[in-house]
């Protein structure tokens, strides 16, 4: 297939350009219908919401709210009348609004005013919900509203539909994670052209994977997160995935192959390992599934078809879009040195070779530091609360924000998520004196009945984020209404939330048991081993506990809100957790692949642990670096996308991906495989003979082994000395076939001398290493003579050997 693409690159690059704009245009022209469906089954707040539906059927409406205080006086004098009463007036009379409540008209509009007579509200209804509000006329309202404001009187704006406006530009956040991913592609590959293609790639695959969504949206409940988290997570792993296989292609290059078989050979190894860790993400994401919360069903077909589309991407326009550029995916300086000097071996040097020698050297000591600083960013979690946030949480500067808090000054901080007690039998008139009588309720009133159910609404004296207004959902529930004799459930948005988060909670368990059995299973048919899925499901408990530690500090404790701009602080919300361990589990499942399949590479080569734990860390920590950074830049981009929760998603996948790459990939479990020993690669025979075969990446140098032509045996023979000219005694010398297979193994002699037979001539790879040594390999060509091949160990040097 990468062949086929790659010849024909011009048709596969036309063919997702129609796609692109073919199904954005249809996107586009049926527009969108995300709806946020909290099905809460067998909850008491589910079941109080089913009885008012029908006894009492509303509009579909969004109901907003104009709020206005006087600094002197009261809202009643003619002269606050005369500014307020004309502008709702003319928004009364606006296109889309169905009905204006003015404190000003009515028996119930004295309700609207507070006690000291300085602050008032007027409800606004649309004749359609939030979401399909258009802008135009929301700022309207906002204009009209404020445009009565005077020295003295200021108004503010609440509601879900008012929130709209207030949000940056829609794309904002992508824009900046684009940008900040292609500052960091061109200081890893120094190349312009190289840096367009893993952009391209994402910007394809997400956009496509977008559009699709908001289709989808038509056909079933689709929550208006999802396209952000689809956008998070889809530029995140687009952009990585093609990282992973440009850079095989580019040091494809580099080593002297053709563009196109260099094209084939990155697609047929880190293609395949692309191919496993975007199913790993999917079946993570497929994960939240179990939970049977319906509100994240649209989030996970959202996030997956975005994953999906992004691996097909990168597996079928990648390659095209190599074929257009040809050698130009190499710097010019990369190019004349390569036309200068011809083909070079790739040899990891440098910091990543020195950071793999010191790891080796030091395992206890960094594997300690590296549980220390987890264990510290993690403490916060202890105490995680989960709820939801609403206009609260938002920035001071916001009119939402001052509509809140003008609302809780003058009415009470919780008129902002008053309780709904529904009766349907019982003495109403004890249940209400018993529910006035309760500690933490400022206000009853009782609504009149219709079909046999009566509505209270119950305004407790505290916020509805606050532990004591889930405390008194809890003695309601639990002792007033059955010391009532009434039957009767607490609902209302606050109900609603504290369920929704019990719901979580509950759940949360089954789903984190789900992903990590999951994982355990696929690493341990991709690695026959017991130890390295037990290792990463370890791993990834760990980076969980420690990002959200990160984000109870920052969200929950406000530590650094007001520097992000983030509003005030909260409760995590509750659904935060599971699609943040679903997108934590696929993405460290790609580190742990991309880390663990070249360690297992030089293991089944050379069964020398030491040198494949060192080997396959100096070689892939700086791609797993340049691409963890990349994912950090992305994911705190959504920091501007001006929505709490895509917010909360940003910092804690951005915290969780530094710390699981920076931290774990590279120092903790690299540290923890030299101190397993050998016991990394053990799998008991039995399960081994009943495990199915599943190839990650298959070897580097050829997709099928060259077999020897076959002909008289012959040796490779020399010496193994350092840098000096000292012979070095004890070197492991290795001599593998072109496909990688060990063919002979020896141990230099005391005056640095070896020899390895091969069984006919051929192309063969020559590899030595030493423990106080880097490691050497070349390939050398043997005809029917035997070959002197001297080798030079140096410190600090891990070459390349696939």
């Amino acid at each position: 297939m990468a062949r086929w693409c790659y010849r024909h690159r011009l048709l596969v690059l036309l063919l997702w350009v129609v796609a692109l704009l073919g199904v954005g245009a249809t996107a586009s022209a049926r527009g969108t219908d995300y709806a946020n469906v909290f099905s809460l089954p067998n909850t008491d707040s589910k079941t109080a919401y089913d009885l008012m539906a029908k006894a009492f059927p509303k509009a579909s409406g969004d109901t907003d709210t104009v709020v206005w205080k006087v600094d002197e006086g009261s809202v009643r004098d003619e002269a606050v009348r005369a500014r307020i009463e004309p502008a709702l007036a003319k928004i009364a009379r606006m296109p889309g609004i169905g009905a204006v409540g003015s404190p000003y008209a009515g028996a119930h509009g004295a309700a609207q005013i507070s006690e000291d007579g300085q602050i008032a509200y007027a409800q606004l209804t649309f004749t359609q919900r939030a979401n399909e509000v258009p802008t135009e006329l929301v700022q309207d309202v906002v204009d009209t509203a404020q445009g009565a404001e005077r020295g003295g009187l200021q108004v503010e704006l609440g509601g879900q539909a008012i929130t709209r406006i207030q949000q940056p530009p829609a794309g904002l956040s992508e824009s900046v994670g684009i940008v900040a991913a292609a500052v960091v592609l061109f200081l890893a590959f120094g190349s312009l052209f190289a840096m367009l293609l893993p952009i391209a790639v994402a910007v394809f695959g997400v956009g496509i994977g977008l559009f699709g969504t908001q289709l989808i949206s038509h056909v079933t409940a689709v929550p208006d997160i999802a396209p952000l988290l689809a956008s998070l997570i889809g530029l995140g792993v687009g952009i990585d995935y093609a990282l992973f296989i440009v850079t095989r292609h580019r040091r494809g290059i580099l080593r002297g192959l053709e563009p196109e078989e260099s094209a084939v050979v990155a697609l047929n190894t880190s293609g395949r390992a692309v191919l496993f860790a975007g199913g790993t993400v999917c079946i993570a994401l497929a994960g939240m599934l179990v939970t049977n919360l319906r509100f994240l069903d649209g989030v996970v077909i959202g996030t997956s078809l975005t994953v999906v589309l992004s691996v097909l991407a990168a597996v079928t326009l990648l390659p095209a879009l190599l074929g257009l550029l040809g050698p130009r995916v190499l710097s010019r300086r990369q190019r004349r040195r390569l036309e200068a000097q011809g083909p070079e071996p790739e040899r990891a040097s440098g910091l990543a070779a020195r950071w793999s020698a010191t790891v080796q050297k030091r395992p206890r000591t960094i594997a300690v530091l590296a549980v220390v600083v987890m264990t510290v960013l993690a403490l916060p979690v202890l105490s995680l609360r989960l709820g939801a946030a609403d206009q609260g949480n938002d920035d001071a500067s916001t009119t939402t924000r001052k509509a809140y808090d003008l609302l809780a000054e003058g009415f009470g901080p919780g008129f902002n998520g008053p309780l709904q007690v529904v009766s349907v039998g019982g003495d109403t008139a004890t249940l209400v004196k018993g529910i006035r009588e309760t500690h933490g309720v400022a206000r009853v009133a009782a609504l009149p009945p219709a079909q046999g159910v009566t509505v209270i609404q119950v305004v407790p004296t505290t916020s509805p984020q606050s532990v004591q207004t889930d405390r008194l959902i809890d003695t309601l529930r639990d002792e007033v209404i059955p010391k009532a004799g009434a039957q009767a459930h607490v609902g209302g948005v606050t109900a609603v939330s504290k369920d929704f988060a019990s719901v979580t909670g509950d759940r949360l368990p089954y789903f984190i048991a789900t992903i990590i059995g999951l994982g355990f299973l696929l690493l341990l048919i991709a690695f026959r081993s017991l130890v390295v899925p037990l290792t990463a499901g370890v791993m990834n408990l760990i980076a969980a506990a420690s990002s959200f530690g990160v984000l109870v500090a920052v969200f929950q404790w406000g530590w650094g809100l007001d520097l992000l701009g983030l509003g005030k602080e909260g409760p995590i919300q509750a659904f935060l957790p599971i699609i943040m361990l679903s997108l934590l589990f696929g993405l460290s499942m790609d580190y742990q692949v991309f880390l663990v399949s070249r360690m297992h590479e030089e293991w089944v080569h050379t069964e020398d642990n030491a040198r494949a734990v060192r080997v396959g860390l100096a070689e892939t920590s700086r791609v797993i670096n340049s691409a963890a950074l990349i994912m950090v830049c992305v994911f705190l981009a959504f920091v501007l996308s001006g929505n709490s929760g895509a917010a909360m998603a940003g910092v804690g996948l951005a915290a969780a991906v530094a710390l699981d790459a920076f931290i774990l990939r590279t120092a903790l479990v690299p540290a923890a495989m030299h101190l397993f020993g050998r016991a990394n690669w053990w799998l008991p025979g039995w399960l081994e003979k009943r495990l199915p075969h599943l190839a990650v990446e298959p070897q580097e140098a050829a997709a099928e082994e060259e077999t020897p032509q076959p002909g008289i045996a012959s040796v490779v023979h020399g010496f193994v000395r350092d840098a000096e000219g000292d012979p070095v005694e004890g070197a492991a010398v290795t001599v593998l076939s072109k496909g990688g297979r060990q063919l002979d193994r020896v141990t230099s002699l005391a005056d640095g001398s070896y020899i390895v037979s091969v069984p006919a001539p051929g192309t063969y790879m020559v590899a030595a290493t030493a423990s106080a040594y880097g490691s050497r390999a070349r390939h050398v060509v043997v005809g029917e003579e035997p070959l002197v091949h001297d080798v030079e160990l140096t410190g600090h040097e891990v070459d390349a050997v696939n």
